[in-house]
Parts: structure tokens; C-alpha cells; sequence
């Protein structure tokens, strides 16, 4: 029999097992919420009361992952997370450390691996082509991030008697600026943008701050758009789902977890599956509020699409998407990608990744709200507030220099400096003339205008 014991903010399984040597053991497994200690109990004494249960007892490094996988992973990881832990491991983990027992393990010799990492030439991985020829930082950061975990899991199963990277040092990382578009860049590439689609999801992501897949995943029935919502500014979009492609050993390995749909494939074979899935954390799930610029277009859209599947009857397949092709089947994200480059490289804009138009949507959301964090972070869907704070820090830079100036009003009777146009605005009729006509250009422009409302009057 097992048991189950809250430790703060996790649960741990407790149950006792017999060794080779007949000696009795008692062993803790820790899982992060109630449910998945309880499907852990419950495997542990279904394979008890038959017979077939096995204690994990990892000798090598390769040994403890597998265990780490079935046990720790398969229970914790959604299925994306569940399959880039897999690449790293299967890549970067596996062919150099995996055959070393785990007694052998120290932090010198971790520390020495994660240095000869900067050495192994990146991986293609899902037939994508790698940004950089050699590992990163930051990839041998989640490497270690990954390890960490797993030899710590190693440690409460008694199959280690320390971590042995705890401590370890790790190459550093330069933070790398990301690029995005300003304000007048993202104005002047609507007004270039022809393509319909890329046009609404242009507006979408940094009008409501999305990401790629849960904007693609937006369904008819998550939308609360009217005329008279959008005429008192209500207008709103819930989002709860979003469109991912996923392995199908993954799918299937995870038992199809937090999958609300799956599409039909259009071509037999294929080891990946198109599916409609719960967002990533519980604050991913919210209702975003639509100006009436893009209120209007998804109104406009909703309309197309019902005139759509009036002219194609049974011929549209009705999946209730917001964006999807002209026969109804699910837009995926490479077709607005290629269409967001096009639009780059037709009209030389500085080049970014859609993923971008998410961070300038937060950057002037934070400058128009003046550093309202959890209202930016009721739009992005940021699981913790710090994690708005940490990567857009810079931003609040501006409101700190103004406190600094408001405490020499307020504290120490300083009175701002006025600009130029300040002084402007202090002159009389005479002088302000005066001023105007001191510029030969400015003279002629201001007696046009004077003819001109002459005439007219």
C-alpha cells in the first residue's frame, strides 16, 4: 500500500518495497499536485497487488532519465515540454554522459561537461535548422536546469546520496536584446499588409498580447463581439485553448493529456497530429478585452466565414475556428510566418519573428498604463507578475525618473525646468508673433494661412 503526505507545496507518494536481499525499504516520490500523486498511488498499488512492480535502480545516467521520463515527466510535462526534454536528453545528455554510474558523478566532472558543451554542434531537431552552429548558453542552461532536476529526484529515490550539480558552475550567458518592431514600425506594416489573414493576426497579437498558438486557436464560441459590445467598448475574446502539432509517440505516451481536440489528418501516414489543447498554465486561461479597430475586423471576419459556409455547404469543414483556410481546415502557424517574412523582405522592414509582436505588445502596454503589471499581466497570461518585471525591468526605467522628479517638487520646492515650448506658451500675442516672423519660411506659411481664412470668411 502507498501513501499520500503534502511537503509544502508538493505531494509525495510514500510506500515501502522489499530488495533483492529481502531487506525492507521506504521510498518518497514527489509530484507537484494531488491528482498526479493520486494516479502514482494507484499505479504503485495496482503493480504491488499483481506482481509487477519495479523500483527504479538506475545505475547509469541514461538509467535515472528513463526512470525520470516514465515517472517524473510523463505525470508533470505538457506534451511539448515532455518532447524538447526528450531531444535534449536524446542529443546532448545520452551520448556523452549517459553510460556514467551515478556513483562516479561529481560536480567537478559536470562542470567540465557543461564546458564541453560549448563544443557539440547544435542538432537539427524537428527538421528545423539550428540559429547557432555550436550549443549556446542557454541551451546548456536548460541542460543543467533538466539534470538538476532529475538528479534531485535521483536523491529521493535513494539511488544518490547528493546532487552533483547543485552548485555547479555553468557557462554565462549574455542576455541577448530581442528584436521587435516600434510603435511607428508596426503602424506602417498594417498599412502595407494586403493579406487578410496576416493583417487580423497582426492586429490580434498586439492588440491582445497572443501567442501564436492559442491565437490560432481562438474558436467562434470563445468570441463576445456585437455591435452594441463593441460601441460600449466590451468586446471581448476568452482564450482557453491553443493549436498545437504534436509527435504522436508524445501524444500517445502522455495518454493525450489536456488534448480538447484532434483534427483528422488530410494525408495517411505522418508521425505528428494537429490538436486543439488546454493552455500551458491555468493563468494562460483569460478574457482579453478588444479595442474597436480590431473588434470591427473580427466581426467582419465572423461575417466572411458564415458567408463561407453558406457557399460551400458540406464541402466546408466547420472546425468553428477563427482563422482557418478557405474550406474550413485549422491555419497552422508557418503560413502566417511565411506571410509575416514576405511582408519583411517585399517592403525592407527590420526583420522579427512573430513571437516579437507579443513583446512590443506588452513594452507599450507597460508605458501607456505607466507600469500597471497585473493589468499588462491579465493580457499576457504570465503565470507570476515577476516575470513580467524581469524581462521588461527597462521599461518601468522611465516612470523611476519621473518619481525622482516629482520628489525634488514635492520635497525640495524644485520647479522643472521648462522646455522651449514651455517658454513658447508664457509669451504674449507681440512676442509669440515676434517670434513667428523671425523665421522668413515661418512668416510666409503663417500669412498664407491668414489669405486663406480670409478668403473663406
Amino acid at each position: 500500500m502507498a501513501s499520500i503526505i503534502k511537503r509544502k507545496n508538493s505531494y509525495c507518494v510514500v510506500y515501502r518495497y522489499t530488495d533483492e536481499k529481502g531487506k525492507s525499504h521506504q521510498r518518497w516520490e514527489s509530484f507537484p499536485t494531488n491528482a498526479e500523486a493520486r494516479k502514482r498511488k494507484n499505479q504503485i498499488e495496482y503493480e504491488q497487488d499483481n506482481n509487477v512492480f519495479t523500483v527504479p535502480e538506475a545505475r547509469t545516467v541514461r538509467e535515472l532519465l528513463v526512470d525520470y521520463m516514465e515517472i517524473y515527466g510523463v505525470n508533470k510535462w505538457a506534451m511539448s515540454t515532455y518532447d524538447a526534454k526528450n531531444s535534449l536528453i536524446n542529443n546532448y545528455i545520452n551520448p556523452i554522459i549517459g553510460d556514467i554510474p551515478l556513483s562516479d558523478l561529481n560536480p567537478r566532472m559536470m562542470e567540465k561537461y557543461y564546458l564541453d558543451l560549448l563544443k557539440v554542434k547544435s542538432k537539427v531537431i524537428n527538421n528545423r535548422k539550428p540559429d547557432h552552429q555550436y550549443l549556446t548558453p542557454s541551451r546548456i542552461r536548460e541542460v543543467h536546469k533538466l539534470l538538476r532536476n532529475a538528479f534531485n529526484q535521483a536523491v529521493k529515490w535513494e539511488l544518490m546520496t547528493r546532487n552533483p550539480v547543485e552548485h555547479a558552475t555553468i557557462p554565462k550567458e549574455k542576455p541577448k536584446k530581442r528584436a521587435m518592431w516600434d510603435l511607428p514600425t508596426f503602424k506602417k506594416a498594417l498599412e502595407l499588409c494586403d493579406d487578410d489573414d496576416l493583417s487580423l493576426a497582426l492586429n490580434l497579437a498586439f492588440s491582445c498580447t497572443l501567442r501564436m498558438g492559442e491565437m490560432l486557436g481562438i474558436t467562434l464560441d470563445c468570441i463576445d463581439v456585437s455591435e452594441d459590445k463593441i460601441e460600449n467598448g466590451t468586446a471581448s475574446i476568452f482564450i482557453e485553448k491553443e493549436l498545437q502539432r504534436v509527435k504522436r509517440d508524445v501524444f500517445e505516451k502522455l495518454n493525450q493529456r489536456d488534448v480538447l481536440f484532434v483534427f483528422p489528418r488530410c494525408l495517411s501516414g505522418g508521425n505528428t497530429v494537429l490538436v486543439l489543447k488546454e493552455p500551458k498554465t491555468e493563468t494562460s486561461k483569460r478574457r482579453v478585452y478588444l479595442p474597436k479597430t480590431v473588434a470591427k475586423m473580427v466581426l467582419q471576419r465572423i461575417k466572411d466565414i458564415q458567408e463561407i459556409k453558406e457557399l460551400l455547404g458540406d464541402e466546408y469543414h466547420d472546425y468553428n475556428l477563427l482563422f482557418s483556410s478557405s474550406t474550413g481546415r485549422p491555419m497552422e502557424g508557418q503560413i502566417i510566418t511565411r506571410a509575416l517574412k514576405k511582408l519583411i523582405r517585399d517592403h525592407n522592414l527590420p526583420d522579427v519573428c512573430f513571437h516579437s509582436l507579443r513583446h512590443s505588445s506588452i513594452t507599450y502596454k507597460l508605458k501607456w498604463s505607466g507600469g500597471d503589471i497585473k493589468a499588462v499581466q491579465g493580457d499576457s497570461g504570465h503565470a507570476r507578475a515577476d516575470m513580467v518585471t524581469e524581462q521588461y525591468s527597462h521599461i518601468l526605467d522611465e516612470d523611476r525618473v519621473a518619481n525622482a522628479r516629482r520628489v525634488d517638487e514635492q520635497v525640495y520646492n524644485q520647479q522643472p525646468q521648462k522646455t522651449q515650448a514651455d517658454n513658447t506658451t508664457d509669451m504674449n500675442p507681440t512676442e509669440l508673433l515676434g517670434q513667428i516672423f523671425s523665421n522668413p519660411e515661418m512668416g510666409k506659411a503663417f500669412q498664407a494661412f491668414l489669405q486663406q481664412y480670409h478668403n473663406n470668411a
